[in-house]
């Protein structure tokens, strides 16, 4: 597989420097998601791409039918990862771990998030959590992904991003991002985000805390993707545990 070295100036440093993190914070609060709008260029967003075509560099390949997850596929990478999974891995994690503190305190969680995703790394691996989990996924017309969560073991980052790198309407139709919400004693609530080519959305893995006049209470989330029309679309996944 090709490194996919990122040129000056468009390293993951650069693409997440100007990220209104006051922003995220609120829309991640009150709806359990938020948009990084341009978080990649268009021309990164190609080389990715590219390489779900290419057999080195990934662990395993997974077609979602065989599975009952859907239909179209997915490959997890293996490490050493792609430099731009692995930086924006490590630019995007301390500020979500802040978050992500906040939240486990606010539900009760007895769970604290270390200021670094390596040291967050080996906590996972030390439980023997191993594998990574950045992945590419592909669809085709068809094709789509059923509501799930991406747990992959004990410790799980209740964050993760999801990177569109095809354009809706040029490369294809349909495949709108969705998001569900299980309030307790309420019908679930759910939300498609729009995205264009080159822009992520940061979302709850598994839980999230909500303000009631009663005080705080969980809220349960699942993503996945509406069924595509036409063409191909590619995501990146960005998700921030490694699993058993």
């Amino acid at each position: 597989m090709s490194g996919l070295t990122l040129s000056k100036g468009q390293g993951a440093g650069a693409a997440t420097s100007n990220i209104d993190w006051s922003r995220v914070e609120l829309d991640l609060d009150a709806h359990g998601f938020a948009r990084l709008p341009r978080l990649l260029h268009p021309e990164r967003c190609d080389g990715i791409s590219a390489l779900y075509d290419e057999d080195a560099g990934f662990r395993s390949r997974i077609v979602m039918a065989r599975h009952g997850f859907g239909k179209g596929e997915y490959k997890y990478f293996s490490y050493p990862l792609p430099p731009l999974a692995g930086e924006l891995r490590t630019a995007l994690y301390p500020d979500l771990a802040r978050i992500a503190n906040r939240w486990n305190m606010e539900m009760g969680i007895d769970v604290q998030y270390p200021k670094t995703h390596a040291a967050f790394l080996d906590r996972c691996h030390e439980a023997g959590q191993m594998r990574p989990t950045p992945l590419l996924l592909k669809y085709e017309a068809g094709d789509y992904n059923c509501l799930h969560q991406d747990l992959y073991g004990e410790h799980v980052f209740p964050l993760q991003v999801a990177i569109l790198l095809s354009e809706p309407g040029q490369d294809f139709e349909g495949g709108e991002f969705v998001l569900t919400e299980q309030r307790p004693r309420m019908q679930s609530r759910a939300a498609v985000v729009p995205l264009r080519k080159g822009d992520a959305v940061v979302f709850a893995v598994h839980h999230r805390p909500v303000r009631g006049t009663r005080g705080i209470y969980r809220v349960n989330l699942r993503h996945g993707v509406s069924e595509v029309r036409a063409g191909r679309r590619h995501t990146l996944g960005i998700i921030f545990h490694d699993a058993e």
